[in-house]
């Protein structure tokens, strides 16, 4: 699949995707792409960002690839059985964090960090870093095989974000190319 035949919908986590974040740069760069906006993007409320999930992939006008990082990546585990079968094509997910952490957040509810063990019904690619802070290798190994991904391993890399040092982050976008491709 190219990225112009696609809607991309980038599902940042706990306060957005700042400026400098590769979720931010990349929505830039791509034509098709655009964030789900949450209301309140500093409380992990289960029910309004699982609704506005499956709101925006029902309004999709082409086939969704889905981008997610870090708490995105949980509320898209938390819309997969809600949305509309056959829409999402796939999802790039990158660094989710760990139920222990999101239950440890005073800014995530208790639903929220329940995140599902279910195969997810698209094909999925899961980018882990050995180093995350916000879960162990081994925490991401058990969601990639709960959720029928398949395990990138991104090395030492931190959380993934503006903040270890992923700004523009090509060689994430250099394996979501490749994600695309495998797509069809």
């Amino acid at each position: 699949m190219r990225a112009a035949d696609l809607d991309i919908l980038f599902v940042p986590g706990l306060d957005g995707s700042g400026p400098d974040h590769w979720q931010t740069r990349w929505e830039e760069k791509l034509s098709t792409g655009a964030r789900v906006e949450q209301d309140d993007w500093s409380r992990l409320a289960l029910s309004p960002w699982r609704e506005r999930l499956v709101e925006r992939v029902a309004g999709a006008t082409r086939p969704v690839v889905l981008v997610a990082h870090s708490a995105g990546v949980a509320a898209v585990a938390h819309a997969a059985p809600h949305l509309p079968a056959g829409v999402v094509k796939g999802a790039f997910l990158v660094s989710p964090p760990s139920r222990r952490v999101l239950r440890d957040l005073a800014a995530c509810a208790a639903d929220f960090a329940d995140v599902p063990d279910i195969a997810l019904p698209f094909p999925a690619l899961l980018v882990a870093s050995r180093t995350d802070p916000y879960a162990s290798f081994a925490e991401a190994e058990a969601y990639a095989r709960a959720w029928g991904a398949e395990l990138a391993d991104a090395g030492d890399s931190g959380h993934i974000n503006a903040e270890s040092g992923h700004g523009p982050w090509p060689e994430g976008l250099m394996r979501f190319a490749g994600f695309l491709k495998q797509l069809g």
